[in-house]
Parts: structure tokens; sequence; C-alpha cells
């Protein structure tokens, strides 16, 4: 059962303790049944074996007409499978009278087979009968005194317990079986109906990360609405204490930057000095330095607020409009192709950085023309569907040994381009955050392709 979910742990056990309950209560039942059956038949044996010792104790009637008070038609119906036998067993006065459905047969002792007396003084047995009739069959022996000894003996046909048995056990499963379909159509509607909340928190909490809602809502059942109060206070305390990361972020960003403009001015001041120039060099790498890792800082700050859902179309669109703009000069024509319904699992601030920087890097470098596709790749097995978005130029390229320059921070192939050389190293480090990727490869339309790859919604 691993990996199943408790409601199937929990149907599959109440099942198997329904099932094995019910096994056990049919098996007894129907062993009392037979019980009962073999004593009502022994009843009805024994009420043969004493008229028949009372007609051997008081032979007053003729023996022709002795032992015709039985009263059952199937002691004189030959091999009948019931039977009465009368066996005289003193030593030198051995007599057998018997029913005539024995015909010429004779009934099995059941003192031979090692049956006990009971404390009434009578065996009672299973034996086999003269035809393969299987008998129950009840024994007692009389001693009259000098009238002599006897071994009084009753049989039956033992296929009216069998036949009794069979039909109340065939009863008794049919009442079983739709006690247990009853049952356990009842323990799935206690289980649906009592984990139904869990199931809500589970689907709330789903909407809480694919950003479709911001806290756990609804009224839940006293049992399940103190996981319902915590799971909530959780959340809230989460944004607090990313609110105050962010400040934190902000403030110590001031307190640096302040810090490093005076030293920077300080040493344009003294332009003359041996040192200005490393001073210099030294400030930019710190300024580099710190703008990185208060990025990094930020945007992982940012990534442990619960997501929100970014229709991708609209960013692409808003970035293709501002950097036309931008490179109007220039000419750049840039063609988008993104469906309404890509979607990202991010925040839209997070997005527009990320695209922002690709397009702004790839219409620096284009000579006309910028490409910007934007899709998802379904989820296929254990891996979740994907967002891609290609921009492509048709500039220079780059070689492979650039590609990985570029992805360094503060690395610039081309001084005379502006900006810091942080911009691809940001978006490796926000979409790594992100659970994505930045691919660089070569573009169908001649120059750079920027693959990148994040969680789609």
């Amino acid at each position: 059962m691993r990996g199943s979910s408790l409601a199937t742990r929990l149907f599959l056990s109440a099942t198997a303790w329904v099932v094995a309950v019910l096994l056990i209560t049919g098996v007894a039942l129907s062993s009392v049944y037979r019980s009962a059956s073999e004593r009502a038949f022994d009843r009805r044996l024994n009420l043969y074996l004493r008229t028949l010792i009372a007609e051997v104790a008081t032979p007053d009637e003729p023996p022709d007409h002795q032992f015709q008070s039985l009263g059952e038609p199937l002691f004189d119906l030959p091999l009948s499978g019931w039977y009465w036998e009368v066996v005289r067993t003193d030593p030198d006065k051995e007599d057998v009278r018997a029913s005539r459905s024995l015909w010429d047969k004779r009934l099995p002792k059941l003192e031979d087979r090692g049956i006990e007396l009971s404390s009434s003084g009578v065996r009672v047995g299973y034996v086999d009968g003269p035809e393969g009739q299987t008998l129950r069959m009840a024994e007692r022996p009389v001693d009259l005194g000098a009238d002599g000894k006897y071994r009084v003996a009753v049989a039956g046909d033992a296929t009216e317990i069998f036949d009794e048995t069979r039909t109340f056990d065939y009863y008794l499963g049919g009442t079983f079986a739709a006690l247990t379909i009853g049952l356990l159509l009842t323990t799935v509607f206690q289980v649906r109906f009592g984990l139904a909340p869990l199931k809500r928190i589970s689907d709330a909490i789903a909407d809480i990360r694919s950003g479709r809602a911001e806290q756990l809502e609804g009224e839940f059942p006293v049992e399940i609405a103190p996981l319902a109060r915590e799971t909530n206070a959780l959340i809230d305390a989460n944004r607090e204490i990313v609110e105050r990361a962010r400040t934190h972020v902000g403030n110590l960003a001031h307190a640096i930057k302040t810090p490093l403009s005076v030293i920077v001015n300080e040493a344009t001041a003294h332009e003359r000095d041996v040192f200005t120039a490393k001073i210099l060099e030294q400030a930019d790498v710190m300024r580099n330095q710190v703008a990185h890792h208060l990025e990094r800082a930020r945007l992982a700050a940012r990534l442990t607020v619960i997501a929100t859902v970014v229709d991708v179309a609209p960013v692409i669109e808003a970035l293709r409009r501002t950097m036309e703009k931008i490179h109007r000069d220039r000419g750049i024509a840039i063609d988008v192709e993104a469906s309404a319904d890509v979607k990202f699992r991010g925040e839209r601030q997070d997005l527009e950085e990320m695209a922002g920087n690709l397009v702004d890097n790839a219409c620096k470098w284009a000579r006309s023309r910028v490409f910007i596709e934007a899709s998802v790749h379904p989820a296929s097995g254990v891996e979740p569907a994907m967002l891609h978005i290609m921009v492509d130029d048709d500039g220079r390229g780059l070689s492979d040994d650039e590609r990985m320059q570029v992805s360094q921070r503060g690395q610039r192939l081309d001084e005379t381009k502006p900006g810091s050389g942080l911009g691809l190293s940001i978006v490796t480090d926000l979409a790594a955050l992100y659970g994505g990727k930045l691919i660089l490869a070569s573009a169908p339309i001649g120059g750079l392709r920027a693959e990148l790859v994040l969680p789609a919604a």
C-alpha cells in the first residue's frame, strides 16, 4: 500500500476487517446450525431407540407383531436409509432382529469404532450404510438380567443433516454477501465523507501554491478547523518574514551603495594619485558583487512567497513594444509567437526581469530581426509542465567558450555595448531559483538562441 492515499488505505483496512469478521462469524454460525441439526436428528433417533428398548423389555406381542409401533414407513422400505437392529449379545443365545429396510444387511457397531458411551448410556456417531449412505446412528446396550443382554441400534440417513446445513450455508452466504456489500458501501461513504474536509484542504493548498488563492477559506469540522487555522497562520507568518527580508535587503543595498559612491567620488577627485585607478577598479568589482548578491537575495526572498499565475503573452507583447521604441533608430523588427493560454507559475516582475534581459540582449546584438516564441511543453511522467521562452536574434552569435563566459556575472564580450554584465547571470540565477534553467544555443535565423525554461501553470 506504499504510496496509496489515506482513503484507499482506510477502505482496504475496513474491507479486510469486515471480510474477516463476517467469515469467522459465518463459519461459527454454520457450525452451530450443524450441531443444532444433529441434536434434533439425535432426538428423533433416541425416540425410536427408546421405543425399541421398550419392545425388547416387555415382549407382550407375538414375535410377528413385535416392533410395529415405531410408526415410520421407511423402516419397511428396502435400503431406504432408515434402519433398526436388535441383537441379543448373550454368548449362547445370539439372536438378530432387524427392520425390513436392512434387507439381509447388518449395521456396524459403534463400539468397534472407538465411540464411547455418553452420560445417558448411548453411543452416537456417523457410519457407512449398506448402500454407501452416510448414516447417523444411535446405539445402546441393554441388560435385562435373566431375560438377556441386547444391543439396540437405530440409524437414519444423514443426508437430511447435510442438506439442511448446506441450505442454511447458502442462505447465510447470500445474507452475508449482501451485508458485506452494504457495509463496504457504508464504509466507502463514511471514508469519503469523513475525509472530504482533508481533500478540501489539499485542494485549497494546491490553489495557494498555484496562485489561485491566498488562504484556506470556508468552514471546516471542529476536528479539522485547528489545522486550517494553523496553516493560514503559517502562510501569514511566511509573508511577514519575506516582507521583512525585502526591507532588510533594500536597507542593506542603500547602506552599502552610499559608502561605495563616496569612495568612487574621492578617488575620482584625486586622479593624479597612483592608487586611483586600482581603487576605481576594485570599487567597480565591489559594486558588481554587491549588486549581484543583493539581487540574488531579493529574488530568493520573493520566491518564498506563495506563487501566482501570470499570463505570458501580455508580458512578451509589452516587452516587444518597449524594445521597438528603444531600438527604433536601428530598425529592429521583433516578431512574437505566444498563445493566450500560456501561463507562468511565478511572479510577474520576475518574468518581466528574465524575459526583459534576454530580449534586451537580443536587440543589442541583432542586425535587423528578433524572434520571440513562448510555448508550454506538457507534463510527461514525473516531469511537470514547463514553459519555454525562446529569444532568437540574427546577430553574429556566440561560440561555446563565449556562451560560458557571458553566463558568468560581470562578464561582457563587448565593452561598447551598454550594461553591467549582470543580465544573463541574474537570469540564470533567477531561473534556477524557480527550478528552471537558461540554455544558450544557435538560432535558426543565424544568431544566438536564448531558451528560458520555467515552471508552467
